[in-house]
């Protein structure tokens, strides 16, 4: 069955880093568009970077120049590489994969930053 599995969540202080990954199973892999969203308490869920089958990226504003998406079709996994965190990065961090007929979510994983 089809499965996305969130890690490398935690807690990090501000300007820290972290590195998220998503490991994928269950559907051809390298035909998705991969993405990370995230959901702070009380607001929407939010689109927060993108990378498409052919590698193309694109990010929110508000994470430009300090996040990065990148993935690995070899090893099925999508990574994030979030750099000088802020308290307001706080959510929990969802992968996504999509394609023309398919959707699939991860399960989430936690990120907070705090001092």
């Amino acid at each position: 069955q089809v499965q996305l599995v969130e890690s490398g969540g935690g807690l990090v202080q501000p300007g820290g880093s972290l590195r998220l990954s998503c490991a994928a199973s269950g559907f051809t892999f390298s035909s998705y568009a991969m993405s990370w969203h995230r959901q702070a308490p009380g607001n929407r869920r939010e689109l927060v970077a993108v990378i498409t089958s052919g590698g193309s990226t694109s990010y929110a504003d508000s994470v430009k120049g300090r996040f990065t998406i990148s993935r690995d079709n070899a090893k099925n996994t999508v990574y994030l590489q979030m750099n000088s965190l802020k308290p307001e990065d706080t959510a929990v961090y969802y992968c996504y994969a999509r394609n023309a007929r398919d959707d699939y979510w991860g399960q989430g994983t936690q990120v907070t930053v705090s001092s």
